[in-house]
């Protein structure tokens, strides 16, 4: 059986236990993935939107585990990406 991740109380104590540690050890099957935001946010948009999609929106994102401007964004984000072609 593989060990639980401990709880790191800083980015010192990450970062040490990532150094240090061995992760095939650990069980990582509830990973996700994390993404990070470094842009400043300097401008303000404001849109209508009929209840029912602003409540689907909400739970779409409550599902992905973020708020859900920060969802909003991202998928405005993944609208503007070029598409990459096979």
């Amino acid at each position: 059986m593989k060990k639980k991740l401990p709880r790191l109380r800083s980015d010192k104590a990450a970062e040490a236990f990532v150094a240090e540690a061995d992760l095939t050890d650990y069980d990582l099957s509830e990973m996700r993935p994390v993404r990070f935001e470094f842009q400043p946010k300097s401008e303000r948009v404001n849109m209508r939107l009929p209840k029912p999609l602003l409540k689907a929106v909400k739970a779409s994102a409550a599902k992905a585990g973020v708020p859900y401007q920060r969802f909003i964004r991202q998928a405005l984000e993944m609208a503007v990406q070029p598409r990459k072609r096979v």
